[in-house]
């Protein structure tokens, strides 16, 4: 008997979870050296400040920069931990259990829901758009449309049959909706900071 889709073991899933992952902790670690760098020698310039508008120092510098009362990227370096596990717990054969994959699904939902924020500070606010942060934002959009639409197509998130259809199919369609996430971003930086003169 073959397999339902529920029961398969998403492999392309896993394997794009361990590198978004990856890509995170790296992004994170950069931030968090930088961090480091700005407590420890206040007036060297960091690599990632390449003007006014693009830097990393003014962002982590700032109160946004540390909401919890710890630097940010410390979040990050600790989250992006979880899709490098269960991607690697899915290669491994493992079978996570459908409240595993709600709680899953809620942690990256918030991390989006951080995510979105942060962007609204950095344009808005702050005026800056920060490289590394903007890698973490890169792998965090992904990461919610193809976990979140994984668990409405395999049933995972129980909707009904025309509505698991649709998911299914749009489940294909996460590069399309990534896409067309950053190009939103990228417009309202574009209005607010007029980033394309900045370059020249």
């Amino acid at each position: 008997m073959s397999q339902t889709r529920s029961t398969q073991r998403p492999l392309a899933l896993a394997i794009f979870l361990i590198i978004a992952g990856a890509i995170g902790v790296y992004a994170s670690w950069e931030l968090t050296i930088a961090k480091f760098q700005t407590l420890t020698n206040p007036d060297s310039g960091l690599g990632c400040d390449f003007s006014v508008l693009v830097q990393c120092g003014k962002n982590l510098e700032s109160w946004q920069g540390a909401v919890f009362g710890f630097p940010n990227p410390l979040l990050g370096l600790c989250g992006f931990v979880a899709p490098i596990a269960v991607g690697v717990g899915i290669l491994a054969g493992a079978q996570f259990a459908r409240w595993f994959w709600w709680l899953f699904n809620l942690g990256i939902a918030g991390a989006l829901a951080f995510v979105c924020w942060l962007i609204y500070q950095s344009i808005f606010d702050l005026f800056t758009l920060c490289p590394w942060c903007m890698v973490v934002w890169s792998v965090t959009i992904p990461l919610f449309w193809a976990v979140t639409l994984f668990n409405l197509s395999s049933g995972r998130i129980p909707v009904g049959a025309r509505a698991q259809r649709f998911f299914s199919v749009a489940y294909g369609w996460v590069p399309l909706l990534t896409l067309a996430s950053y190009l939103v971003v990228a417009v309202i930086a574009q209005v607010r900071l007029d980033v394309i003169a900045s370059l020249f």
